[in-house]
């Protein structure tokens, strides 16, 4: 071995020796200082535990005063509410030995009250005995002398009661009748004279010819058209009379039925101001104006209703209403008159406080069969009442449409208001002219009498009724039936009706072949 291993050998347990050493000084130190550390542990705990104890014992006997202290306390308010309820009883003892004893002094008073009403009972039952013996002592001498029982008398005087009783209640009934007529018809003159200065209507006549403006003179030729077509195609189309005379810038479409003016007007209207006119574009024109007719109908309908404040009505109905507006009644334009009954029933309900509403609606429809009373029989008024019935309006409404010229029997107030509303719209003065009513009427009768024939596809009275002009299906009405036609209707005119001057039938078979070049 050499020399310096020996040194590292000797140098590394010298190395270990020391730190030995070092850790067995620290391990003797530490355990020292745990020691002292343990021993000082103790001596708190002891301590800490006598001071507990001091102050427990100090707690414990602070915690017993104040139990004395609220015991002493809880007794003192128990006595005192004790003495509270002790005094309280005394007092409600004494109060009920006062009320026994006022009810002993009221029971003495009402035993004297009752022996008393005994005493004057007895004594009354004496006295009642007694006069009773005397009544019967004075009937029966007023009967001897009298020569009348008891009973006869009694009829005799009753029956004399009776007579003056009925005599004076015929004569308050008489006074109260006659009072309540005159109240009732100063009312009703009140109601309707305040109705009619609240619905100021006004009143056109209608006329059965429209006056169209032309742009130029050298437009009635062109509306003429080669050899006469154009104006012949307008009024077969239309079943309007054209009257092109000496009016400067100006033609006059006649016809009864307004709504064959409007289209023949609107036609004409269009043909100007388009420009072509030759019968095909007239046909056409005719197609859009009846057309637009139809909407303005509606649109009429829907308009009536909305002004008077009425709302969900049949749309059918609606339409049916706005061709009022083309039909008159003795020259009072049928719709403008179903307004003004529905303003003035509703005016006269609200003055009464019955149902406004109702009688609006009914006054508003009063007159709905007149739109096609020409194509249906019977009534107006029951024509219409069906019409309401089968567009859903309510049973009150069908029946004052029914009832207001008399057909069925009224079953409400409104239905009256409507009735008279409607006597008083035809009543003003300037209202009505019968004598257009039955121009109008003469000429429908002539149009129902063609149009009943087989065959017929449209019928046309022009010239104020001097002619009736005929258009049939050419499938179906040959030239001879044609002829027989004519003859036939002259026939059924000279039977039925009763006319001025002639009235010329003309038949027009008109066929037609058309094709397309492809």
């Amino acid at each position: 071995m050499s020399t310096e291993q020996i040194a590292i050998i000797v140098t590394g347990v010298v190395t270990l020796l020391v730190v030995g050493a070092i850790i067995l000084y620290l391990s003797n130190s530490k355990l020292k200082t745990a020691k002292e550390i343990l021993g000082n542990a103790e001596t708190d705990s002891k301590r800490i535990l006598e001071d507990s104890k001091r102050d427990a014992e100090a707690l414990k006997k602070e915690a017993a005063l104040e139990a004395k202290d609220e015991a002493f306390k809880l007794k003192s308010e128990a006595e005192k509410e004790v003495r509270e309820r002790r005094s309280e009883v005394q007092r409600l003892e004494r109060r009920t030995i006062q009320k026994e004893e006022a009810l002993d002094k009221k029971m003495e008073q009402l035993e004297k009250k009752e022996e008393n009403l005994a005493k004057k009972v007895q004594d009354l039952t004496s006295k009642e005995t007694e006069a009773e013996e005397l009544l019967s002592k004075r009937r029966e001498e007023l009967e001897r002398i009298a020569s009348l029982s008891q009973e006869d008398a009694k009829q005799l005087l009753m029956s004399e009661v009776r007579g003056e009783v009925q005599r004076d209640l015929t004569m308050m009934v008489k006074e109260m009748e006659t009072k309540a007529k005159e109240e009732a018809d100063k009312k009703a003159r009140e109601i309707i004279t305040t109705s009619i200065q609240r619905c100021a209507a006004d009143h056109v006549s209608e006329t059965t010819v429209h006056v169209v403006s032309l742009p130029n003179d050298e437009m009635k030729g062109r509306i003429i058209g080669r050899e006469g077509r154009n104006i012949r195609t307008l009024e077969t189309l239309t079943g309007v009379d054209l009257i092109i005379d000496d009016t400067p810038e100006a033609v006059i479409l006649s016809s009864f039925d307004p709504i064959r003016r409007e289209v023949a007007k609107l036609t004409l209207e269009k043909l100007i101001v388009d420009g072509r006119i030759h019968p095909a574009r007239i046909e056409e024109m005719v197609d859009k104006s009846k057309k637009d007719v139809e909407n303005s109908i509606k649109e009429e309908g829907e308009q009536a209703s909305f002004e008077i404040g009425i709302h969900g009505i049949h749309p059918e109905l609606l339409k049916l209403l706005g061709r009022l507006k083309f039909r008159t009644s003795y020259g009072q334009n049928v719709l403008k008159h179903s307004i003004e009954v529905a303003n003035l029933a509703g005016l006269m309900a609200s003055e009464l406080g019955l149902d406004v509403t109702l009688a609006k609606r009914a006054g508003l429809l009063h007159d709905i069969g007149k739109a096609v009373d020409h194509e249906v029989e019977g009534p107006h008024a029951l024509i219409g009442a069906d019409l309401a019935k089968k567009y859903h309006e309510s049973a009150l409404v069908v029946n004052a449409i029914g009832a207001h010229h008399g057909d069925v029997e009224m079953m409400s107030m409104e239905a009256v208001l409507v009735q008279a509303a409607d006597a008083i719209s035809a009543a003003r003065p300037g209202a009505r002219r019968e004598t257009l009513e039955n121009y109008i009427k003469r000429l429908q009768k002539l149009e129902e009498i063609a149009n009943s024939y087989e065959g017929v596809e449209k019928s046309y009275a022009i010239q104020a009724g001097r002619e009736i002009r005929i258009i049939v299906k050419p499938d179906v009405v040959d030239d001879a039936g044609a002829m027989l036609m004519a003859r036939s209707i002259v026939k059924r005119i000279e039977d039925e009706m009763e006319y001025p001057g002639q009235i010329k039938i003309n038949v027009i078979r008109e066929t037609r072949s058309v094709d397309y070049a492809k």
